[in-house]
């Protein structure tokens, strides 16, 4: 099975209809645990790249960087025009150094030089801001966010994690297009049946100006693929413990209510929930393609399946149907 390719937007680029997230890739626990080494990292990589994946996110501050490393080794072995990379910049890079965080112009031009590095790439595919920064002007940011695409180590700009503030995004391209700099033309929101925040006003902006959508978290953190139960204590070595408040945002009646609907069409499509929850994303008109993570090769390649699970126009609704979005809320 080799995944289908879609259009990324206004970009022009054509990427994997699943993009591979990195985020676990050298990350420790609280416990002390390293999630993912770096032969279990490149071994997902190669899965990844078995089934025909070509779309492959990291961020500056995944494994403090080693995500970046791991994945530049791999690619070295490998044709780096056959791949679309994306990472991150915003958070902080250098302990107790006041400018080594954010969006200035300083942190962002540090940044860049050591994501290539890293990479060992002489271009990012795609560079998203990781958060938005209040602290510097959207002109600064945005002009100097061009100006890596002027000088040729960026192709394309993404915004992270905004949801759901369109209007930011908003405001910032139409600076871009005042100076004619480059715009945002990718966004990164959480996305999947039960955190609904996006749609409305953020999905709208999308559409109506051809922004792509690469959602993460479209498995709610775990709790789409059924392994949690209700009115029963969250195992103690899952990893969403690590997550402060999981629980309370997760484990919740009217979450249980959307997993059951999920598990039902499961039944109907003799899949697993988890594939379901993407192939959900993979049917949305709005949606561009979903991240995924794993961390076992076997996880992977089960949740890289959802490409092959076709859900009827009923069962897509009664999954979008499954949790009320924010303006239902309101009618």
């Amino acid at each position: 099975m080799d995944l289908d390719t879609v259009s990324l937007g206004r970009t022009g680029l054509e990427v994997s209809e699943l993009a591979f997230g990195t985020w676990r890739f050298g990350r420790e626990t609280d416990a002390g645990n390293l999630e993912i080494d770096r032969s279990r990292a490149l071994e997902l990589l190669d899965t990844y790249a078995d089934h025909g994946g070509r779309f492959i996110d990291t961020a500056d501050v995944y494994g403090e960087g080693t995500s970046e490393s791991w994945i530049g080794d791999w690619l070295d072995e490998r044709d780096r025009e056959d791949f679309v990379v994306a990472s991150k910049i915003y958070w902080p890079t250098r302990e107790d150094d006041p400018n080594g965080r954010g969006l200035n112009r300083k942190h962002l031009r540090r940044q860049i030089d050591q994501i290539l590095g890293r990479l060992g790439t002489d271009y990012l595919d795609l560079l998203y801001i990781h958060r938005w920064d209040d602290d510097t002007p959207a002109r600064e940011a945005m002009r100097t966010l061009d100006g890596f695409v002027q000088d040729g180590k960026v192709n394309y700009l993404g915004a992270s994690t905004l949801a759901p503030n369109a209007w930011k995004i908003a405001r910032a391209n139409d600076i871009a297009d005042r100076y004619g700099w480059e715009p945002f033309t990718v966004t990164q929101p959480r996305y999947n049946i039960v955190n609904r925040e996006i749609e409305g006003e953020y999905l709208e902006f999308c559409r109506t100006n051809d922004v792509g959508v690469v959602p993460w978290s479209p498995l709610a953190q775990g709790f789409l693929t059924g392994k949690y139960q209700r009115d029963e204590d969250m195992p103690d070595d899952a990893t969403a413990s690590d997550t402060e408040g999981w629980e309370d945002r997760y484990l919740t009646p009217e979450n249980f209510d959307a997993l059951d609907v999920v598990e039902t069409v499961a039944e109907e499509v003799e899949a697993t929930p988890a594939q379901v929850a993407l192939a959900y994303h993979l049917s949305h008109p709005d949606i561009t393609a979903p991240i995924i993570g794993a961390r076992t090769t076997d996880q992977l390649a089960e949740n890289l399946r959802a490409a092959t699970v076709d859900l009827s126009l009923d069962q897509f609704q009664r999954l979008e149907e499954a949790k009320a979005g924010p303006f239902d809320e309101l009618l």
